[in-house]
């Protein structure tokens, strides 16, 4: 007669092998390499894991295998659909390729919040990492060289990433965004944001085409707290409206200030865009279904977080993989321009 399986009992690899009616070994690779066990079995074995409840150590898996299927993300924040976006799609695609994204938040803080949590990701052993940006202090550039695992960098256009990048020029939406105000007329330019190193991009574009233009910048606000929100946009409009002339074109670091500025200058008695026109960064819903509905410059960042995992996927293969890829923008025209 069997003897039953203590229910107070760790469930073991070996539990999970006689329940699926499969080797241990077989166990073992569904949960590392399932490419390599048939479709049939691997939807047994994974039936048993979840029944019995197992847990697998997936770092003690690592120490021999060297491999853990999982893939450190880190953004900023996932408050906002300009990073949420490419992170699900990014998520999406690797959970269909067998593995597992953990996810961390640096934040906008001056620090060593980034080198901090890569240090504490890098002792669970992923087998990629996911990062925003493509500027790093010296000490996180040499943690992510000596890591010995594929590193994909989103959200930048940098001429030399640490390893791949999927993203866009900053730069490039700043001189967009003035040409677009410029070929309608325009002439005298503001720009509000906060501190955060992409805005500042995108303003440098913005102000070096207004000059190429023979436009005028009126006013600008960028010493706000990153991420920029509505609040800070209302209160940076309130700063530079009595600066404004009789017909400027504003750009604003994202969305939420861009929404936040047209609420005040409604408010005020300004009226958008005969005497102020407004143009965003983002193009999520909320100016899309505003009164009236925002210009927004748009980026797709599905198929950013999409590529970024198709990257990382084809270097974890063992191929290899583009080390810039750059997604277009595009500037979506509505009512405040």
């Amino acid at each position: 007669m069997a003897r039953r399986r203590d229910p107070s009992a760790a469930v073991k690899i070996t539990d999970v092998a006689a329940a699926a009616g499969v080797a241990p070994m077989t166990v073992s690779r569904v949960l590392n390499t399932p490419e390599r066990v048939s479709t049939l079995t691997a939807a047994r074995v994974r039936e048993a894991i979840e029944r019995l409840g197992y847990v697998p150590n997936l770092i003690a898996g690592g120490l021999s295998s060297r491999r853990s299927r999982m893939i450190a993300a880190i953004v900023p924040t996932i408050a906002s659909p300009m990073f949420s976006a490419p992170v699900q799609a990014f998520t999406d695609t690797m959970n269909q390729a067998g593995y597992h994204v953990l996810l961390g938040l640096s934040g906008y803080e001056e620090g060593d919040t980034e080198g901090n949590l890569l240090r504490a990701v890098l002792t669970r052993r992923p087998d990629g990492l996911l990062l925003t940006g493509a500027t790093h202090r010296p000490a996180v550039s040499r943690l992510l060289r000596d890591a010995g695992v594929p590193v994909v960098e989103i959200w930048d256009a940098a001429d030399s990433p640490t390893d791949m990048l999927v993203g866009f020029d900053h730069v490039e939406v700043g001189a967009a965004v003035a040409d677009f105000f410029a070929d309608q007329g325009h002439t005298e330019f503001a720009v509000i944001g906060a501190q955060d190193s992409r805005a500042a991009l995108r303003r440098q574009g913005f102000l070096a085409t207004i000059a190429q233009r023979g436009g005028k910048l009126l006013a600008e606000c960028m010493h706000f707290p990153a991420p920029a929100n509505i609040a800070s946009g209302r209160a940076a409009l309130r700063e530079i409206l009595p600066h404004l002339g009789r017909r400027t074109a504003l750009l604003c670091g994202s969305d939420l200030a861009a929404f936040g500025a047209v609420t005040e200058a409604r408010l005020q008695g300004v009226a958008v865009p005969e005497r102020l026109a407004v143009c965003g960064f983002g193009d999520f819903e909320l100016c899309q279904e505003s009164e009236p509905p925002i210009t927004s410059v748009g980026v797709d960042g599905v198929a950013m977080g999409r590529l970024a995992a198709e990257c990382l996927l084809a270097r974890l293969a063992g191929g290899t993989a583009p080390t810039r890829v750059l997604v277009p923008f595009q500037i979506r025209r509505r009512a405040t321009t």
